[in-house]
């Protein structure tokens, strides 16, 4: 039981970081776009994807937490 409760406590850092990460690809796309550059890279786009991602998986892993107790 102890790395069950081990493994749920680190997916809230997980989420945190992944939202971060998809954050700044954000900022970076649209610093990009003001400084005159259109054709972006696709992984570029396809990172902006974290952001919602880890606010769901943090979302998800702070309700299961929560409804343990």
């Amino acid at each position: 039981m102890a790395a069950a409760s081990a493994r749920r406590s680190a997916i809230l850092p997980v989420s945190i970081t992944m939202f971060a990460l998809g954050l700044l690809a954000i900022i970076a796309i649209f610093a990009l776009f003001a400084l005159g550059y259109g054709n972006l890279p696709v992984w570029l786009n396809l990172a902006t994807l974290l952001c919602p991602a880890g606010f769901i998986v943090g979302v998800i892993a702070t309700v299961l937490r929560n409804r343990k107790r």
